[in-house]
């Protein structure tokens, strides 16, 4: 039985560019977001998180769905669910494992305000396709998305 991460990002494009954000402590860029808090709404978590990384408050008037996607996580250490499993004993062949999943639901949407990093964010950057290894697998998949839709360069 495998474990879903269930999470929400921002889909920011300019100039066929997209937003993405480290975290502090962690050595690849996601889309901004996260997972949700109780019983929060996707539109609730995004707006929480979107705010809470990068200092705006998207417009909740044009938040729209851009997409959703679901793929194996990064690394058990990035999602932070206790499998089992220590992270670096797992292998191929490790049948044992409960894999980790994450679903990310993708949202279009303006703002207000002047991005920035947020202490919990220790660089954020405008990723072309090119720069598609440095995100996670399900990261890509939008990636993939968007390239073929014509808006990531």
């Amino acid at each position: 039985m495998s474990v879903l991460i269930d999470t929400v990002a921002w889909v920011r494009i300019e100039d066929g560019r997209i937003l993405c954000a480290r975290p502090r402590g962690k050595d690849v860029f996601y889309i901004p977001g996260g997972k949700r808090e109780g019983t929060e709404t996707d539109l609730e978590t995004l707006l929480r998180e979107v705010e809470e990384e990068l200092t705006v408050s998207l417009i909740r008037e044009t938040v729209v769905h851009a997409g959703t996607y679901e793929a194996p996580a990064h690394t058990e250490a990035d999602t932070g669910v206790d499998t089992g499993v220590d992270a670096d004993a797992r292998g191929q062949d490790d049948t044992d494992a409960a894999p980790v999943l994450v679903r990310m639901s993708c949202y279009y949407g303006d703002y207000r305000g002047t991005l920035a990093a947020s202490s919990e964010i220790e660089e954020v950057a405008w990723f072309s396709f090119a720069d598609r290894s440095l995100v996670p697998p399900v990261d890509q998949l939008l990636f993939d998305d968007l390239k073929a839709a014509g808006q990531l360069r």
